[in-house]
């Protein structure tokens, strides 16, 4: 069982940033995809950001060229890079961990853009 721990969410003002991060309990952490999911209310939970083992990225269209996603695999940490954010970005953030058939998810954290 691997355990994730997202951090680093709360209220910031439009245009503003924040840095997500999501630690790992696995000494594996280095073999798995790694991915950033959110969901806001009354809506289906969606992907934002990946980063796989190999350190390939692929970020959702709705946050392109203002999230960044990157992992530290000494630190056994992912995290997500918020810019320019705005308040449709508002959701809870859940980092997610894949590898073969298993699949874990963290307990999410808040972001919140409003002024």
């Amino acid at each position: 069982q691997v355990q994730l721990v997202e951090s680093g969410g709360g209220l910031v003002q439009p245009g503003g940033s924040l840095r997500l991060s999501c630690s790992a309990s696995t000494l594996l952490f280095r073999v798995y995809n790694m991915g950033w999911y959110r969901q806001a209310p009354g809506k289906q939970r969606e992907l934002v950001a990946h980063i796989t083992s190999g350190g390939d990225t692929n970020i959702a269209d709705s946050v392109k060229g203002r999230f960044i996603v990157s992992r530290d695999n000494d630190k056994k940490t992912v995290y997500l890079r918020m810019n320019s954010l705005k308040p449709e970005d508002t959701a809870v953030y859940y980092c997610r961990a894949s590898w073969g058939s298993r699949d874990y998810w963290g307990q999410g954290t808040q972001v919140t853009v409003s002024s």
